[in-house]
């Protein structure tokens, strides 16, 4: 049997048993990208099976089967056959193993709680676009080895190697993980995640999604990193994801549109492309990076249309709708775009922060915490946290929430945040400040958003006519906490008016 674990589309690793189960004995099933790449190259065909519904996989996978009485009328030099396990191979784009978790717990028994951790952790990053992920069942005839990391990468055709560690003592699990370059077996990331256990199949959930946001980030910097004389399609998006993260300003913007548009010329119909550029102009406009904006939002309208349009359920397209209907002033819109996105990966980080965000706009801050934290959760290093941190703040602030809100919006003062975003958050402090009784700190932080504003119009009037800059106006109940809570410090602070 043949299959191509790139063909999984973030549905799954487990092509591969399912396909099997649609083979004759003996027999050969190909997904739909396998049967495109060999199908000029062989002397036979493959005969169409249909859309068919995979084990584990969401969406049908389409299915071409070999009969077994056709691969018996080839010659022998015609039926394909894996490689030896020891020979070199290339190994594809973003390709990763994720080794056994090796269980460091006292208590042998535990090692279910490893294998857990290694199974979910290789789910998550198979959804993934691009991402070659290497099955549980051949990542775990490693469990108990000494291993070399660079032979690994041969003998599995992968660039990159996870493997960590669980240790669980009482009430507490402490989990490793590091991320090698098998090609030098350069150390290119590690992280350590402690939990207290309580229900302990969610810490298990809370910490492998946590490793596969980090990872999904690591691993395309590092490959865009790669040097490459002629970038097709896939090198020019992953080059593109990397600069997305390198700051906002309108040249980097700029920058990364220009990955995406060369990937779009390559592909004019990649529904890829078309979504990341769409969302760059998006991004660009509600962080005020363009001189273009009607421009910006009509095209992402028209890129976005089309990728729905071909691809119904695209689980980024409606994300990026969502994003699209935002910047209209259309929130109630918006909302079920991003709830569809999440529903369909539930490690979609920002779709639970652009949701938190709708939420605000439209009034239910009650519900904007609990999705703001779960983005936290999933991507505790994201390029955004300092946005994201800021309305966890926001909204205990409007709550009276002021020690909360303070804690947060500390946590919010990153070193790489844009002045524009530093000076939103020393106003906010300002104003938590002087609500708390603390006169001199609030007249302090205060200053510093002066500083910021390089001469500019800096008054109560000014904030509030520039504070959601992009986004439509919230509703009358979100502006009166606003003027009571926000607002009022500002005031106390020594804001003027006017």
């Amino acid at each position: 049997m043949i299959v191509d674990e790139q063909d999984i589309f973030g549905d799954g690793v487990n092509v591969a048993a399912g396909l099997e189960a649609l083979a004759e004995p003996g027999g050969i099933c190909v997904s739909r990208v396998v049967r495109d790449q060999v199908r000029d190259k062989l002397d036979y065909t493959f005969q169409d099976l249909g859309a068919q519904q995979v084990k584990n996989i969401a969406r049908p996978v389409r299915v071409y089967a070999l009969r077994l009485g056709a691969v018996a009328d080839l010659p022998a030099s015609s039926v394909p056959s894996a490689p030896p396990i020891s020979q070199p191979t290339v190994a594809p784009h973003v390709s990763i193993v994720v080794l056994p978790f090796a269980n460091l717990s006292a208590d042998a028994e535990q090692q279910y709680f490893a294998d857990g951790i290694t199974e979910d952790v290789t789910t998550d990053l198979s959804r993934i676009p691009h991402m070659f992920v290497i099955s549980r069942n051949t990542a775990f005839t490693y469990q108990g080895k000494r291993v070399d990391t660079k032979q690994i990468g041969r003998e599995l055709g992968v660039r990159y190697v996870l493997e960590g560690s669980v240790r669980q003592s009482g009430n507490h699990v402490r989990v490793n993980a590091q991320l090698i370059a098998a090609e030098t077996d350069a150390h290119l990331w590690a992280e350590r995640f402690d939990r207290d256990v309580g229900d302990l199949f969610a810490v298990q959930d809370n910490i492998t999604r946590g490793i596969a946001s980090v990872l999904s980030a690591q691993l395309i910097t590092a490959e865009a990193a790669r040097p490459t004389e002629h970038p097709d399609v896939l090198d020019n998006i992953l080059r593109g994801r990397a600069a997305a993260n390198s700051g906002w300003t309108p040249d980097n913007y700029s920058r990364t549109i220009g990955f995406f548009e060369q990937a779009l010329a390559l592909d004019p119909h990649s529904t890829e492309a078309q979504c990341l550029l769409a969302n760059m102009l998006v991004n660009r406009v509600l962080r005020r990076q363009t001189e273009t904006a009607a421009v910006d939002v009509m095209r992402a309208d028209e890129l976005v249309d089309q990728v729905l349009a071909t691809s119904p359920s695209d689980t980024f397209g409606h994300y990026v709708r969502g994003q699209v209907l935002r910047i209209k002033g259309r929130c109630l819109e918006a909302i079920p775009e991003f709830e569809r996105a999440i529903a369909a990966n539930p490690n979609f980080v920002p779709a639970y922060g652009n949701l938190g965000r709708c939420k605000i706009l439209t009034g239910s801050i009650h519900e904007v915490i609990p999705l703001e934290e779960q983005a936290v959760r999933l991507s505790p290093r994201d390029p955004f946290l300092g946005t994201l941190y800021t309305r966890i703040g926001y909204v205990h602030l409007l709550q009276s929430r002021t020690d909360e809100a303070i804690v947060w919006f500390k946590r919010a003062l990153l070193p790489a945040r844009p002045v524009a975003m530093l000076r939103e958050v020393h106003l906010h402090l300002a104003s938590a400040y002087a609500l708390n009784g603390e006169t001199e700190r609030a007249a302090f932080e205060l200053a510093e958003a002066r500083r910021m504003s390089r001469g500019n119009t800096f008054n109560i009037a000014w904030v509030k006519a520039h504070q959601y800059r992009a986004d439509p106006e919230p509703p009358p109940s979100i502006r009166i906490l606003e003027d009571r809570t926000y607002f009022a410090g500002l005031r106390k602070a020594g804001m003027p008016e006017e």
